[in-house]
């Protein structure tokens, strides 16, 4: 199971529509600024690393963050 939640981490991709989760997640975490929730094609995992330091959370929590934000957004 360890394998699949890190595979699952390794691979990370956002989904949706990132500009309507990004105004969630600066709602939930107003420290977070436009720099640190840019996100470049391909590039999601520098956006992570910035948003990890930014809440001193580890990347799985990030990324649970993320997931649980999107899926608050469908």
């Amino acid at each position: 199971m360890e394998n699949a939640q890190n595979s699952a981490a390794e691979a990370f991709k956002v989904q949706g529509n990132w500009e309507q989760q990004v105004k969630g997640l600066k709602t939930k975490f107003p420290q977070l600024t436009d720099n640190d929730l840019k996100l470049d094609h391909g590039k999601e995992d520098e956006m992570l690393k910035r948003v990890q330091s930014r809440l001193s959370k580890n990347r799985e929590e990030v990324i649970a963050l993320i997931r649980t934000n999107q899926s608050s957004k469908s």
